[in-house]
């Protein structure tokens, strides 16, 4: 069988595993289950066969005319790369993690099967985008996870906080879509074609008229799918969906999308210095302001959602300089570490019955309940707080060095200011990133207080793909020597200058961290205030838990994000800016503002107008008619004594008039 066909199996098969799933649902539950594990392991298998066989050489490119449109034409193409199969192999693995850990977390989900169909069909999205060599046919894979995403997210429908973050998540998404398809559109006018080749070659010969123009529109749709400053707010909210989804999300669906296809079309935003310049200021926003927002947080989940836009504000970064080869490679080892970290934080709250970080510090004796979770999220926490050597200290690093050749003057496409904008944001960040991750271990495992709850054992398939993963969370840097093929025959090794950096500052966030939590502990008191927001059945299947525990966050703390907890030592460290951190700098309140309420009062108005103006009108000619109506039919009487009556009258009337007009007209 031939790689291009294989390819194609790809992302066919978890299509083909969603649609079955979906008609077999009902009349087979047995089904279920294998249609959602087996067709994302064979394509996570056979994409690493197809990256095996692509071995970094040269691209592989097939395609077929989809249909004629009398102008631009529309072609099903394939543009498998070194980023496109080692993406595909990411996709696939942390696909097949998520259905496998399904299967234990949603176990008595009534809605499991639409469920695990709408994961197969969000993968073979994913997919879709990846291996696409044609714009068109990546816009439908990645409107595809749009809706995906909405549904997914809004999975525990029950609770107004899933309903309302589906909707958020899909209306800002969409918002950065609408100049997404209008850059396309442009870009494909200029190009002549949707042909991701043809496009490159044409910005090669200096074909696109609009560069800068053609990128920021397509960076408004990146923006809102990769969750970056300004369209970045849905993402937190996204944590109201089921973990597995959170997991499938953040590390290798939907927001990894953005990052990739620009790492695709880079050339068309290196075209334009501003345009880079504009990426490298978003990106450095991005990652300071999820930093500290990090900092502030006391749901698990939210935690790491703000972590994962940082960590996306890195590979936003690495590409605003010019390095498609950093930021993919922090996008693979990204992908690995998050993945890890959402599914432990599954197990985390079902064990302790509480997303609260607050209140989990006031439980003892939770490391000894969760074994697997707690060794395999500290691997994938020193890998996120980039400590060598785990995956994270080789891809953080990689984007640190590109920054630096930058800031120098060393690379050929990126202007030297976004190199400093990105290099010294990305070493604030690294300092933060090891400051929140360094909180978020110690409060979840380190509590004191009273025994956390005896659940027995997780079921073996949610713990097992943790142990998984925790392989590419530790040894994935290791391959660094062993991947320049794949990455355009660019090294990717780290620099004594930006390691030595990078470790330091880390190593400066964690120990601040740890030392203003021990002061705090030795605080009077401030340990054993009851604090804390606890499900109501902490003994159900985890997926119940979890919807019971986020729903129990604002009634005990009157905040969906933080918590009034002076043993925090984030509160501490952040001092008066602890509570705008933990709304996220009200950004939602401006959108709110700006927005929101004018399209409301706007709503309000038309309304108004439509009820007391133009149905005003509508009410009086239907008013009218029926009067007129009443009357003539009090006319009608049936009896012909009265007709002849008015039929006199009438002739009466008439003749009066007649002789008055003559009378009239003969005196004039």
């Amino acid at each position: 069988m031939t790689t291009t066909t294989l390819a194609v199996l790809v992302p066919l098969l978890p299509f083909l595993g969603a649609a079955a799933g979906l008609l077999l649902g009902r009349t087979a539950p047995g089904m279920v289950r294998p249609l959602a594990v087996l067709p994302t392991l064979a394509a996570a298998a056979i994409a690493v066969l197809v990256a095996v066989r692509q071995g970094g050489g040269k691209a592989i490119d097939a395609s077929t005319q989809l249909t004629p449109t009398g102008s631009v034409p529309i072609d099903l193409a394939l543009h498998l790369d070194g980023f496109a199969v080692l993406v595909a192999v990411l996709v696939g693995v942390v696909a097949s993690c998520v259905q496998i850990y399904s299967t234990g977390y949603l176990r008595d989900d009534p809605r499991y099967p639409s469920y695990a169909a709408l994961v197969s069909l969000f993968t073979s999205a994913m997919l879709l985008v990846v291996y696409s060599g044609d714009l068109m046919v990546l816009l439908v894979g990645w409107e595809i996870m749009g809706i995906c995403s909405y549904f997914l997210v809004g999975h525990y429908w029950e609770t107004p906080e899933a309903r309302a973050a589906s909707l958020k998540a899909f209306l800002v998404t969409k918002l950065g879509d609408v100049p997404f398809l209008i850059g396309l559109f442009a870009l494909a006018a200029d190009a002549g074609t949707f042909r991701i080749t043809g496009i490159l070659g044409s910005v090669a010969a200096g074909g696109i008229e609009h560069p800068t123009l053609v990128a920021l529109l397509l960076l408004a749709g990146v923006a809102g799918k990769s969750a970056q400053f300004p369209l970045h707010t849905w993402l937190p909210d996204a944590m109201a969906g089921p973990t597995p989804v959170s997991a499938l999300i953040h590390a290798a669906t939907m927001v990894a999308a953005g990052i990739y296809f620009v790492a695709r079309l880079l050339p068309v935003f290196a075209a334009s210095a501003a345009a880079l310049i504009v990426l490298a200021v978003m990106a450095a926003v991005t990652m300071v302001g999820s930093g500290l927002a990090a900092l502030a947080q006391d749901d698990i989940k939210r935690v790491l959602a703000y972590s994962t836009i940082g960590q996306l504000g890195y590979m936003s970064g690495a590409l605003a300089v010019g390095d498609r080869g950093a930021a993919v490679f922090h996008l693979l080892s990204h992908g690995a570490f998050k993945a890890l970290l959402f599914l432990a934080a599954g197990v985390i709250i079902h064990a302790a019955g509480t997303n609260s970080l607050a209140a989990m510090s006031r439980m003892s004796g939770l490391t000894k309940r969760i074994p697997d979770a707690f060794w395999t999220m500290t691997v994938a926490l020193l890998a996120l707080a980039a400590i060598p050597p785990f995956a994270g200290f080789f891809s953080k690093e990689a984007v640190l060095v590109a920054a630096e050749h930058a800031a120098l003057g060393e690379s050929e496409v990126a202007p030297g200011v976004a190199g400093w904008t990105v290099l010294v944001s990305g070493l604030i960040t690294a300092l933060l990133t090891a400051a929140y991750a360094t909180r978020l271990w110690l409060l979840a495992f380190r509590g004191r207080g009273a025994e956390a709850p005896d659940h027995g054992r997780q079921p073996i398939a949610m713990n097992a793909v943790l142990w998984v993963l925790a392989i590419p969370s530790l040894g994935f840097g290791l391959t660094v020597g062993y991947l320049d093929d794949w990455f355009d025959g660019h090294s990717l090794t780290p620099t004594v200058t930006t390691g030595v950096l990078g470790t330091g500052v880390a190593l400066v966030g964690g120990l601040i961290t740890y030392g203003t939590w021990r002061a705090i502990q030795y605080r009077a008191g401030a340990a054993r205030i009851p604090l804390g927001a606890v499900a109501a059945h902490p003994e159900a299947p985890p997926s119940v838990v979890e919807a019971e525990a986020i729903a129990a966050h604002t009634p005990a703390y009157g905040d969906i994000a933080a918590a009034p907890d002076p043993a925090d030592p984030g509160r501490l460290l952040l001092g008066p800016l602890h509570r705008h951190a933990a709304a996220g700098f009200h950004l939602d309140a401006v959108y709110s503002a700006l927005f929101v309420r004018p399209v409301r009062a706007a709503a309000q108005l038309v309304s108004f107008l439509d009820r007391e103006v133009v149905e005003t009108y509508v009410r009086g000619s239907g008013t009218g008619t029926r009067w007129l109506g009443a009357a003539v039919r009090r006319a009608q009487t049936g009896n012909v004594q009265t007709y002849l009556s008015a039929l006199l009258a009438g002739s009466v009337v008439l003749a009066i008039a007649a002789v008055v007009l003559s009378n009239v007209n003969a005196g004039s």
